[in-house]
Formats: C-alpha cells, sequence, structure tokens
C-alpha cells in the first residue's frame, strides 16, 4: 500500500459503520542487554533509521557486536539476546554492510526507509459509530441471557460460539494478547477482563509498560480496541459478547502514530508476549515496510530471520501465533505475485515476487496460524487471500452485504465490535477473522489448560467444520471467475482444514 493508506492493513475494510454497512472499501523472560537507547543525530551522512542485527544467541556474541554497532556509527536500543535479536540506529548509509561484515552477524537490514522519527501521522477513517436508534433497535431484539448487541452479531453464530457460551465463557487464567495498534482498555466490553500486566508499548522496539502506554491515541487507529472486543468483550449486558467473554486480554501496541508496523515493534511483541505467559497473540497486520520481504535481499533477509525467531520464541515458551492472511484475493500459492505497494514507506513499483521465496510476515512464518476470511453467507470473503497449504482455517471477517448478506436481525454484512471511547461500530478484513480464531484457540486453552501450543493448533484444525471448495467462485455473480479454490473437503486452499468452531473447541 501507498504511504497514506493505513498500515493495520488486515482490516481491509473500514467501512464508516451500520450506516455504511455495504460500502465496503478495501483497503488494504528474555534478557535485555543494558544499551544505550540514545538516538543518535542524523548526519549529513543521512538519515537516522533503525535496523535490526540478528547474531548467535547468547551474551558473548552479542556483546561483541553491540561494540561493532557502536564503532559504526551506530547505537543499540535493545537486545534480545536469548534470540539473538538487536535493535539498533544509526545514520550511518553504510552500517548494514559493515555490520553485516562483522564476525558473529548472521543477518543485519534496515527495518524502514522513512527516518526517525516519523514525518507525518495519517488516518484512513474511523468507522462510524452506532446511532441510539440502531442500539435501541437491536436491545429490542435480544433475548434473554444475550448482550445488547448481540443479535447483531451473525459471526458468533457463524462459528457456533452462541451454543459454546452455554457450556463455558472461557476461563480467566487464559490471556490473549492482541498485537496491534493499541487497545482501549477502559472501554465497558473490554476493562473487565484486561490484563494490564501483559500489556505493554513496543513501538521503539523496547517495551514501555508507562501505565495507558498501551492505548491508542484519539488520533490513532480503533483497529486494536475492535480486535480485543471481538475476542473478549465481556458477557456482562454491556455492548456486544466476544468469542471467548471469559478470558483476559492484553494489548501490546506496536503500531507508530502513522500506522506502521515495524519489524523492531514486532519482534518486541512476540518477546514481551513469550515472557509474560500469553496463551494466544492476535497479529492482524503485515510487518512494514514490505508486503513480501524477499529473503534474497539482505535487509529483507534479516527483516524474515528476526521476526521468526521472535515467533518461534514465543511458540516455544507455549504461545499459540495466529495471524491474517490478507485483503487482496492473492494465491498465496501462486508463483508470481506483483506486489505495488512496497516498500510502503518509500517509492513503491511493481515488483513480481514468489511468495515460496518472499514472505509476508508474521503470516507466512513457519508455525503460524494462517486464517482466512469468509462472509455472512460462509463463503470466502472477496477480499480474502487464499493458498493450498497456506491457509489453515477460516473464520467471520465480513463482506459486502451485495455479495454475502446475513438474516435478520443483523443488517451488516461487516464485523461489529467495541471502538474507543465507549463506542461501537463496524469493520471487515482478514483482521476480523483472525480474533474469532483467536478466541476459538482460548476456548480449547480453557478446557484443556496443559495442552502446549502445538495440541492447541491440533485441536483448532481437528476441530474446525470442513468446508469444500466454492467452485466456481463467482463471488460477484458476473459470470467469470474470481478465485480458484485447490484441494479437498478437508484440506483446501479457501478455508485450510474449515470454519472454526468454537462449540467443537469447548465440547471436543
Amino acid at each position: 500500500m501507498t504511504a497514506p493508506k493505513s498500515r493495520y492493513r488486515r482490516a481491509l475494510a473500514v467501512p464508516a459503520g451500520m450506516a455504511l454497512a455495504t460500502a465496503l472499501a478495501f483497503l488494504p523472560n528474555v534478557t535485555a542487554s543494558a544499551a544505550d537507547t540514545t538516538t543518535p543525530t542524523a548526519t549529513a551522512d543521512g538519515p537516522v533509521l533503525s535496523y535490526v542485527v540478528n547474531v548467535r544467541p547468547g551474551n558473548g556474541v552479542s556483546a561483541h557486536v553491540q561494540k561493532a554497532i557502536t564503532e559504526a556509527r551506530g547505537s543499540v536500543v535493545i537486545a534480545y539476546d536469548r534470540i539473538g535479536v538487536i535493535v539498533a540506529h544509526s545514520a550511518n548509509p553504510d552500517f548494514a554492510e559493515e555490520i553485516r561484515a562483522v564476525r558473529g552477524v548472521d543477518s543485519a537490514g534496515a527495518t524502514r526507509n522513512a527516518p526517525l522519527p516519523a514525518q507525518s501521522t495519517t488516518d484512513v477513517g474511523t468507522p462510524k459509530v452506532l446511532s441510539a436508534e440502531q442500539v435501541a433497535g437491536a436491545e429490542a431484539e435480544a433475548t434473554g441471557g444475550q448482550d445488547p448487541l448481540e443479535p447483531l452479531q451473525w459471526d458468533l453464530p457463524a462459528i457456533r460460539a452462541d451454543k459454546a457460551h452455554e457450556k463455558t465463557l472461557g476461563s480467566p487464567d487464559v490471556t490473549v494478547a492482541v498485537i496491534d495498534t493499541g487497545v482501549d482498555d477502559t472501554h465497558p466490553d473490554i476493562a473487565p477482563n484486561f490484563d494490564r500486566a501483559a500489556s505493554a508499548n513496543c513501538v521503539s522496539g523496547k517495551p514501555d509498560t508507562t501505565d495507558g502506554a498501551w492505548r491508542p491515541s484519539a488520533s490513532e487507529s480503533p483497529h486494536g480496541t475492535h480486535v480485543a472486543g471481538e475476542i473478549a468483550a465481556a458477557k456482562n449486558g454491556v455492548g456486544i459478547t466476544g468469542v471467548a467473554p471469559g478470558v483476559k486480554v492484553a494489548g501490546i501496541k506496536v503500531a507508530n502514530p502513522d500506522g506502521y508496523f515495524y519489524t523492531e515493534a514486532v519482534v518486541c511483541g512476540f518477546v514481551w508476549a513469550a515472557e509474560h505467559h500469553v496463551d494466544v497473540t492476535n497479529n492482524s497486520y503485515y510487518t512494514d515496510p514490505w508486503y513480501f520481504n524477499c529473503t534474497t535481499d539482505p535487509d529483507q533477509k534479516a527483516l524474515v530471520d528476526a521476526i521468526t525467531r521472535a515467533s518461534r520464541y514465543a511458540e516455544k515458551k507455549g504461545t499459540v501465533n495466529v495471524a491474517a492472511a490478507g485483503n487482496e484475493n492473492y494465491d498465496l500459492a501462486s508463483h508470481s505475485i506483483t506486489d505495488p505497494v512496497s516498500p510502503n514507506d518509500g517509492t513503491p513499483s511493481d515488483r513480481v515476487i514468489d511468495p515460496h521465496t518472499c514472505y509476508d510476515i508474521p503470516t507466512q512464518l513457519p508455525g503460524v496460524v494462517t486464517v482466512a476470511a469468509t462472509g455472512a453467507k460462509g463463503l470466502k470473503s472477496s477480499f480474502s487471500n487464499y493458498g493450498l497449504g497456506v491457509i489453515d482455517i477460516a473464520a467471520p471477517g465480513g463482506d459486502s452485504t451485495a455479495y454475502q448478506k446475513p438474516e435478520p436481525p443483523a443488517t451488516s454484512g461487516l464485523i461489529l465490535g467495541p471502538l474507543p471511547g465507549g463506542k461501537w461500530g463496524y469493520m471487515a478484513g482478514t483482521s476480523m477473522a483472525t480474533p474469532h480464531v483467536v478466541g476459538v484457540a482460548a476456548l480449547i486453552k480453557s478446557t484443556h489448560p496443559h495442552a502446549p501450543a502445538s495440541l492447541v493448533k491440533a485441536l483448532l484444525y481437528a476441530e474446525a467444520h470442513a468446508t469444500p471448495c466454492t467452485d466456481p467462485y463467482d463471488i460477484n455473480g458476473d459470470g467469470k471467475v474470481d478465485a480458484v479454490c485447490e484441494g479437498a473437503r478437508n484440506y483446501n486452499g479457501f478455508y485450510g482444514f474449515g470454519t472454526a468452531d468454537a462449540l467443537a473447541a469447548v465440547t471436543g
């Protein structure tokens, strides 16, 4: 995407809420070494950029490389010694090349093209809140035991979450973390379940635990708050109901004020989750500035290496990492995709890439659960990426009502969730599908408290509702095939192992 577009690309549609329900807009304990956190002043050499330097895990190599970083006119922000990732700043345009030549360095590269600090703040727009009349209409439809806005949540029965809630709401001993744009923990649907101890601001690459640092400012995206509510909005007689309304939810803010998710922040997010006993992470974004990171490029390879190390570290600590597949209707199993948006903080060009060697991260990293989106009719959402061997599971992410219209009393084909400031609104995208899967994983962890991450994932797939290929897939009815699904009923490129099933998760 071009720079003015919001970087929470997984929320492909940031529609304007209920009034614009059919106006779908396609948008795209770790040891931290003591380090000098002072950002160097830009010199005539060039702007100050951020870098990741990947070394063999352990204090000895890290100390040697940190000295070399200083000699190369850089400063260390933080060193995650246990995974061998160092975050550094430098104004030296040859910094990465010089550091790659240092003994013990596996890879190194710039995480961005834009200088520090970012030059501007942009916003795509905020979903419109539900009107008082719309809220009253939903409340009138609510039956006994339903939260007031639950009648508008067609997505809950789509994965049998409403039936699952009759068995359990999830355990407060389970914590999910939303690695995102920030979470408004003062929202009445989120406050009862918010885990402050597991929350932080990781935007700089180094965790900031100042009270409220995890919240979005008034000018920042509501994306993370919406996602958090989809997962764990409390069943408390207010607003909506989350997929797992009895679990805890934490906010790990990794998007800067411009909406970019840079590598150093994402690494910090995974490491923080790993060290704070987070059971499941929600990753509804791709890591900027490259949509696809090609391992043949030394800078991009370093970004893949760093986030792979961090995500694997989290999984080894027991965390299930779940990520959105993306919203461009790309076949991620193909051998040729045109990427017109990278680098999105510099000068993008039409790159033809092979997604087998150029990766959307964290979506395509090993061990990560990759989620495709479905609409109100259970079909792949018109925008959702797909691909046999890439998609693991599918869940409701919404679609235009022109394509997939829900049954009354629901009036929007999008996903309802909380917005900062005690409001609610609609959004859509694989961003919204991912928290449904995270919620189901949290329910599995609630009913299998000693299950390691590998078993939670295995149960998630085994208990999914097998969904056969949609063939032919002509979502807009114009007589032309819009995407080709490959695979069998039990495993295919549109739905992976099937559609997430919350009831099976708590009874299986």
